[in-house]
């Protein structure tokens, strides 16, 4: 742990929670876009259950890595603290109930975020500038906003791999196992390149779907198959036609979350686009035919950098992002 850089002062503490497991981050409360040198990361995920995340699971572990955290930096206290978390809008109701009154006994902590892991990934993306964010992995949903407007979030996609999360990870390892299917039927529509690439990963293709309609992991299983859609893609029909429809569909749901109006940023974040050009300069000129006058920029941040941001807005009183009590909730402790 780095000995604090900063003369001891207001502090903020951002919270990412997540499938990957549970990060935290200490910075300056004015100068929250600084890199943060006291940081901490658990690959445990915090549970969910019956009655959503279970918010003392968390607590086991925010709470002392914070106060190590705390120390490190040579903070007194957080004047604000955002919690960013995965199914926060739906499977957040033991945290809402729970987190505001722990962090305040635990840090005196009078200022609290609760916000959707959609959120921080927008606040570290964007910051509070309007315009839209894509976060596009095994699964795959698009969050607009225009703080000036007055308006709430506009939310696409995210539906989950059976209804949606169209272009995603997922739904592109999905195409891309039903083409090597169709050539291994010999119907029309397969790719003999897919099918010898699935058969490489997955064993005999008649094999498959005992090996995927009973995994509880399906749609990250589906995903792992997407880099090899995007690696035949230079030399198979098939393939290029499947990752052309993935980047449709991507900018088609950011179209669809963006908010109206010239001038507006869209953010490309998520694994899946680390699949390179071969998926980026589709998306980016289907954007240029959807969104005429919207600039495509890299995101400026993760969903941690966002957790900072939005506790230093709400230390400061300037949280300009839509507060709607389910994917972005403020607790006040004390007025």
């Amino acid at each position: 742990m780095a000995e604090p850089s900063h003369p001891a002062g207001p502090a903020v503490l951002g919270v990412d929670s997540g499938g990957s497991g549970l990060r935290l981050a200490v910075a300056p409360a004015a100068a929250p876009h600084a890199r943060p040198e006291t940081t901490y990361a658990s690959d445990t995920p915090v549970r969910t259950g019956e009655r959503g995340i279970d918010a003392h699971h968390l607590l086991a572990q925010l709470l002392p890595a914070a106060e190590t955290l705390r120390q490190a930096a040579g903070a007194s206290g957080f004047a604000a603290v955002c919690v960013g978390a995965a199914g926060m809008a739906t499977l957040g109701q033991e945290l809402r109930s729970v987190l505001p009154q722990a962090l305040a006994e635990a840090f005196g902590v009078r200022r609290l975020a609760l916000a959707a892991d959609a959120v921080t990934g927008y606040a570290g993306a964007l910051g509070q500038r309007p315009g839209v964010v894509v976060a596009a992995g095994t699964g795959l949903v698009a969050l607009g906003a225009d703080p000036a407007s007055g308006d709430g979030w506009r939310r696409a996609d995210g539906w989950g791999h059976l209804l949606g999360d169209c272009g995603s990870g997922a739904w592109i390892g999905r195409a891309g196992l039903e083409a090597a299917l169709r050539a291994h039927d010999g119907r029309p529509g397969g790719s003999p390149a897919l099918l010898r690439a699935a058969e490489e990963r997955f064993g005999p293709a008649g094999g498959l779907p005992g090996q995927l309609y009973p995994r509880a992991d399906r749609p990250a299983v589906l995903a792992s198959f997407a880099p090899c859609v995007a690696r035949e893609a230079a030399g198979d029909p098939v393939a290029a036609g499947i990752v052309r429809e993935a980047a449709e569909h991507i900018a088609d749901t950011a179209a669809a979350a963006c908010p109206p109006g010239t001038g507006r940023t869209v953010a490309l974040t998520g694994g899946l686009f680390r699949l390179g050009e071969v998926l980026r300069a589709p998306v980016r000129a289907r954007l240029a035919a959807r969104l005429p006058g919207a600039v495509c920029a890299e995101p400026e941040g993760g969903p941690l950098d966002g957790a900072l941001r939005l506790a230093a807005a709400l230390a400061a009183d300037a949280v300009r992002l839509p507060v709607d009590g389910t994917l972005l909730r403020i607790v006040r402790h004390g007025g």
